[in-house]
């Protein structure tokens, strides 16, 4: 919402009767522009993203916020436990891995202090089961992730095709999402909605880890085929998103939302 607030000076006022016009001093009542700029401010603060919080199954805390038509997660997934009550199997062998067929986590280098700051990193398979979120949330799949990127970008709205593509993609997307701190040297975000992204890094190839404060990778609940599924990565440095596959094997951050 806006309001005009004119400017102090002259108005021109029209007389009806000789059909003439001329210029007054405009004058305002004190209490006129308080008013405007009241109501103005009101407009602004309903516009507030709200905040919140959200607790898993392990106990774990996180930060929650509105984000559109949806509730995020504003920090990495780390629980241990499914919501059904069932353990995740955490996985530190790097020859095990890469073979996995189901479901199982790991931190990062498999040093679990990285999961304060990163969470912990999850195959798709985890994922599949639609146990890893809490009650009544669930892993966002590839279209709930494009409608973030459009509600973030500021050159490509909501249902612009260029979310449609694969690699990187949008305009400023990504730095908006990016967090203010923790990312690589001069890598860091403008976190313009609160989402806080943190580069955790991936689990890849021969079950090793890479890339942990330069790159976050997310997974979506999307499969694109019997070996992939779609995922997100944020760049340090980088302002748009890129969009892929990957195997399903690869572990890789996770973030839960809900409709509000």
């Amino acid at each position: 919402m806006y309001w005009f607030i004119p400017k102090p000076g002259n108005m021109i006022t029209h007389n009806t009767t000789t059909g003439s016009s001329q210029q007054k001093p405009h004058r305002f009542l004190p209490g006129m522009i308080s008013l405007v700029l009241l109501l103005s401010t009101i407009s602004l603060n309903a516009q507030v993203v709200k905040k919140d919080s959200m607790t898993d199954i392990d106990g774990n805390v996180y930060k929650t916020i509105v984000i559109g038509q949806y509730e995020w997660m504003a920090e990495n997934l780390k629980t241990s436990t499914y919501n059904n009550g069932k353990k995740i199997p955490r996985i530190s062998d790097s020859t095990a891995w890469p073979i996995l067929v189901t479901g199982a986590f790991c931190w990062y280098n498999n040093n679990e202090n990285y999961s304060l700051s990163y969470g912990a990193l999850y195959n798709w398979y985890a994922v599949s089961t639609g146990l890893l979120c809490p009650d009544g949330w669930r892993v966002p799949d590839d279209e709930e992730w494009k409608i973030l990127e459009g509600c973030a970008d500021t050159r490509f709205g909501i249902g612009n095709q260029v979310w449609d593509k694969s690699a990187g993609r949008g305009h400023d997307a990504g730095q908006r999402l990016m967090a203010v701190s923790g990312w690589s040297s001069g890598g860091n975000g403008s976190d313009d909605l609160g989402f806080a992204a943190l580069p955790g890094g991936e689990r890849g190839s021969n079950g090793r880890y890479f890339l942990r404060g330069r790159s976050g990778f997310w997974w979506t609940s999307t499969m694109y085929n019997e070996q992939g599924a779609w995922f997100r990565n944020m760049i340090y440095g980088v302002e748009d998103i890129n969009r892929g596959t990957h195997p399903k094997w690869v572990g890789f951050s996770v973030r839960c939302l809900r409709d509000t």
